[in-house]
C-alpha cells in the first residue's frame, strides 16, 4: 500500500512541479498556452521537437527552466515506474486488482484537483508569489499592459506580391496615422533570417518580409490584405480618418473620466 500511496504521491507532485514551471515561463513573456505546453512537454520528454522550442531555449531564463523540467522529468517518471512495479509486484490477484481500484479512484482525484479552477487559481498565485519572492522573475501581464482585451492586438503577416507596403519605406506608409506601429520585421536574407527590431522610418519593406504589428485589430486586419494602387490608397486615407474617430472618441472618454474624478474628489 505504501508503493501505492507513493506512485500517486509522485504523479501529484509532477503536476505541481509542471505547473511551476509553466507559470514561470509565463513570466518571461510566454503565453499561458504555450507556456504550459512548452513545460509538459519538457517535463515528460515528449513533443518538445516544435517549432516553437528553438524560441524558447534561445532566452537564457527559459532556457534554465526547461533544463530543470527535463532533469526532474526524467527522475520523476522513474519513480513512477519504479513504483508502479512495485505496486503490483508479489500481490495475489485479489490484492492487485484492489490495488488497481484504489489507483483508479486516487488518479481520479488528481484529475479533479488538476482541473478545479479554484485549485488552479489559488496555485498560480502562490507560484506568481513565490517565483517573484525568491527569484529575479517579474510576472507581466501582457494581455492588460497591451490592451488586447481593448480592441487592440499583435499581429503578423507576410508582405505578398501587390501588397501596399511593397517597397516603401515605413516613413511613407505612415502607419502611425492608422494606429499601427510595426514592432519587428523578419526578413529572408539567403538561406538566414534577419531580424529587425523596433525598425525606423528609413526602413524599406520589401516583398517576403513578415512584419510584426501593434494597434487595433480591424486595423492589422485590413492593412495585411491591402493591395497596391489607388484603391490601396483610398484604403489608407479611411483607415485615417477611422483612426482619427477613434483617438478623438478615446479623448472624449478620457475627459469624461477626468470630470468623474474631479466631481468625486470634491465630494
Amino acid at each position: 500500500m505504501i508503493a501505492l500511496i507513493s506512485l500517486l504521491m509522485v504523479i501529484l507532485i509532477s503536476i505541481i512541479i509542471v505547473r511551476i514551471g509553466a507559470v514561470a515561463l509565463e513570466m518571461t513573456g510566454l503565453s499561458r498556452e504555450m507556456a504550459t505546453f512548452q513545460a509538459q512537454s519538457a517535463f515528460s520528454g515528449t513533443g518538445f521537437t516544435t517549432s516553437e522550442s528553438e524560441y524558447v531555449v534561445s532566452h537564457p531564463v527559459r532556457r534554465r527552466i526547461i533544463r530543470i523540467l527535463i532533469f526532474v522529468g526524467n527522475a520523476g517518471i522513474a519513480s513512477a515506474m519504479a513504483t508502479l512495479v512495485l505496486t503490483f509486484v508479489g500481490q495475489t490477484r485479489e490484492e492487485a486488482t484492489i490495488r488497481a481500484m484504489w489507483l483508479v479512484i486516487g488518479l481520479f482525484m488528481i484529475y479533479l484537483f488538476a482541473r478545479s479552477k479554484m485549485v488552479d487559481r489559488g496555485m498560480r498565485w502562490l507560484i506568481k508569489r513565490a517565483l517573484e519572492r525568491f527569484t529575479s522573475l517579474k510576472i507581466y501581464d501582457y494581455e492588460q499592459i497591451l490592451g488586447l482585451s481593448k480592441g487592440y492586438s499583435i499581429g503578423e503577416f507576410k508582405i505578398k506580391e501587390r501588397s501596399w507596403l511593397e517597397n516603401k519605406t515605413l516613413r511613407e506608409l505612415k502607419l502611425d496615422e492608422e494606429g499601427v506601429i510595426v514592432l519587428a520585421i523578419y526578413r529572408k536574407i539567403g538561406d538566414k533570417e534577419q531580424f529587425i527590431g523596433a525598425p525606423n522610418g528609413d526602413t524599406m519593406i520589401i516583398r517576403g518580409d513578415t512584419l510584426i504589428c501593434y494597434g487595433p485589430e480591424d486595423a492589422i486586419k485590413n492593412l495585411s490584405q491591402r493591395l497596391r494602387g489607388k484603391k490601396g490608397d483610398m484604403q489608407h486615407e479611411k483607415a485615417v480618418k477611422e483612426e482619427k474617430i477613434r483617438k478623438e472618441k478615446e479623448e472624449k472618454e478620457l475627459k469624461e473620466l477626468e470630470k468623474e474624478s474631479k466631481k468625486k474628489g470634491k465630494e
